[in-house]
């Protein structure tokens, strides 16, 4: 018999009111899980597809969880424009920049909203990511766990990954020396499918000694979510 949830989202007032209207015309996708379900505080890696993966798992995913994204979506209004217009649709989605500005006069007030109900967790490409760690570990401490997307897309989102930033890495240390072994989970998503593909999950003690640095971890990683994408879904689930 599957296994009941008590599945309640942590998030900002009125929010449900946006889930509500966004299923209308995000269809739940099919979520398959090649190991355990998620039952604890965990990391979750995932490819970002536009903003297709993150809308699916706010919508769909059953279990609490919070968001890394960079800290000019969660600044002020102004913030939120500059980056959705020169950097999301401009610099990632390949729009005019003109066509891109006068998009984000209406578009940017709404995500500006949407950003304050997902509570993002800022991540900081600079010493203040020490900030980021400290919220993460606040955040696991209260049951919830962290979906973090490590792909570089400063030049666009692709179906194969090229390249993972190893913050999620640091994550797991530092909470690993707090006594806290966090299970790492990769995932990916199969737009064309509607389909998620969880994977596994791995401990971070698991990668303690086997002489890899941190970016050779995470690569490794990357590696496996591109298989995740590319791979027949009976085999991954035959696997062992």
């Amino acid at each position: 018999m599957k296994r009941e949830k008590k599945f309640r989202q942590k998030r900002g007032r009125c929010f449900g009111f946006w889930k509500g209207f966004l299923k209308i015309f995000i269809r739940k996708p099919k979520i398959v899980y090649l190991g355990k379900e998620i039952d604890r505080p965990s990391i979750i890696l995932s490819n970002h597809v536009g903003k297709t993966a993150p809308l699916t798992l706010e919508l769909y995913f059953e279990t609490p969880f919070r968001y890394w994204g960079t800290y000019e979506m969660n600044g002020n209004l102004k913030s939120v424009y500059k980056y959705m217009s020169e950097v999301f649709y401009h610099q990632k989605k390949g729009w005019n920049l003109f066509l891109a500005r006068l998009f984000c006069i209406i578009a940017a007030p709404l995500a500006y909203l949407f950003y304050r109900g997902l509570t993002l967790i800022s991540t900081y490409p600079d010493h203040r990511f020490r900030k980021t760690i400290k919220e993460s570990l606040k955040t696991l401490d209260n049951g919830q766990s962290l979906v973090i997307f490590p792909e570089d897309s400063s030049k666009g989102y692709f179906d194969e990954l090229t390249y993972f930033y190893s913050g999620f890495l640091l994550l797991a240390k530092t909470a690993y020396k707090k006594g806290k072994d966090v299970e790492i989970y990769l995932s990916y998503y199969r737009k064309k499918e509607r389909t998620y593909i969880v994977d596994r999950p791995f401990l971070y003690s698991q990668y303690l000694n086997c002489g890899l640095s941190r970016e050779e971890i995470a690569d490794k990683f990357r590696q496996r979510v591109n298989e995740l994408g590319k791979a027949d879904l009976k085999d991954l689930l035959t696997k062992d």
